[in-house]
């Protein structure tokens, strides 16, 4: 197995790269201007997450999760079947609700009145993190580079069939890695963050597919309907106070 796998990597790794690279801001913020310029978009997120055991092992943790977004204030995204938590996660500019099917309970309250201080609360007093998260506000790429210290273009590369430009970056503790579809619709197709300091270098992958930039949507997929059996409870805000 290993034999197999060192035989898929370059046989020189290259060397890093000091500063950033204006070649790599450029690609990443023709992507980020892009996705922010679109009046709607939908996409599927496959993600993966790594944990450490005590013993050094790593485990793998997968998820799939389909997002429609709508600016200003729309945002619905259903996470599947998977490893992970099956939920669904409603924004209609007025609430936010965290729906979990498969025990039949809904948590809802008042919400920011837009996207992007919407996902600030809803991380910072919920401890809830829409999928692929860092990519869906406006100046997501203000938010990306700051304080990034150092980043390049890896080079050409393919993501499902895709061709795209494979950048990587680095911050404090948290090297990241995107690869955006290249050409004229640069759309993100894959997002990785690894921990370098933590135990076992663990990485969070997403791998975004089925992108649709005009989607059909109407103001009714963003608003959570309880369905029949379903129990309304409280959420927990962070630091478990109610």
């Amino acid at each position: 197995m290993a034999a197999v796998a060192f035989a898929a990597l370059p046989s020189d790794a290259p060397a890093q790269p000091a500063g950033i690279d204006p070649q790599a801001t450029a690609i990443l913020r023709k992507s980020m201007d892009f996705l922010a310029g679109l009046k709607a978009f939908s996409v599927d997120a496959h993600s993966t997450i790594e944990a450490t055991l005590t013993s050094g092992q790593k485990l793998q943790f997968d998820s799939a999760s389909t997002v429609t977004l709508q600016r200003p204030n729309k945002l619905v995204a259903r996470r599947g079947k998977g490893d992970v938590l099956n939920q669904a996660y409603y924004y209609d500019g007025k609430t936010l609700t965290l729906y979990n099917p498969d025990q039949k309970y809904y948590a809802t309250l008042d919400a920011p009145p837009t996207i992007e201080p919407m996902l600030d609360f809803a991380r910072d007093t919920l401890d809830v993190v829409a999928p692929a998260g860092d990519l869906l506000y406006r100046d997501a790429y203000e938010m990306l580079m700051q304080d990034t210290t150092t980043g390049f273009v890896v080079g050409k590369s393919f993501v499902g069939g895709v061709r795209c430009d494979h950048l990587a970056f680095r911050k404090g503790d948290v090297d990241w890695q995107i690869w955006i579809q290249a050409g004229a619709t640069p759309l993100p197709r894959k997002y990785v963050i690894t921990s370098p300091k933590e135990a076992g270098v663990p990485d969070f992958t997403v791998v975004m597919t089925k992108w649709n930039v005009a989607p059909q949507v109407t103001d009714a997929m963003f608003v959570f309907k309880p369905r029949a059996g379903a129990r309304r409870v409280d959420f927990l805000k962070t630091g478990g106070a109610k």
